[in-house]
């Protein structure tokens, strides 16, 4: 509301002096500039606030499982560590489907993959990962 009396009180005020100065075309052309580009920005800031409305109930999940680990066996085949309820999941991923490989508890797996120590001189995933670390220290 705040928004379309600032925008109305520009365009009155722009009318007024462009219809004193004679030069109606230049701020008419200028406020309706501005005008389009309020919309635009308008446009894309209510398009955010939906996206956040219609994404909030996946977001409760997200909780609830998480990802431990995924290895690349195929050009497009995964298989992921998912933790659900104290239980760790096998899971084959492929394109068209996921299927369930094996059940086991989280405490017969060790700790998340990213806190066992890498030598840097053994793999070059290792490597890279240390050396955007430092990087973005």
């Amino acid at each position: 509301m705040r928004f379309n009396l600032i925008t109305a009180s520009i365009l009155v005020a722009t009318r007024a002096a462009a219809a004193a100065d004679g030069s109606l075309d230049a701020a008419g052309s200028l406020v309706q500039m501005l005008l389009g580009l309020a919309v635009v920005i308008g446009l894309l800031y209510a398009s955010l606030h939906v996206l956040k409305r219609l994404g909030a109930g996946t977001g409760n999940a997200a909780g609830l499982i998480k990802v431990r680990g995924a290895t690349a066996v195929g050009p497009r085949e995964r298989v992921v560590l998912v933790d659900v309820a104290g239980k760790v999941l096998v899971l084959g991923v492929t394109p068209g489907r996921i299927t369930p490989l094996h059940t086991l508890d989280a405490a017969d797996l060790p700790g998340a993959p990213d806190d066992t120590p890498h030598p840097a001189g053994k793999d070059f995933q290792s490597w890279l990962k240390q050396t955007l670390e430092r990087r973005s220290r």
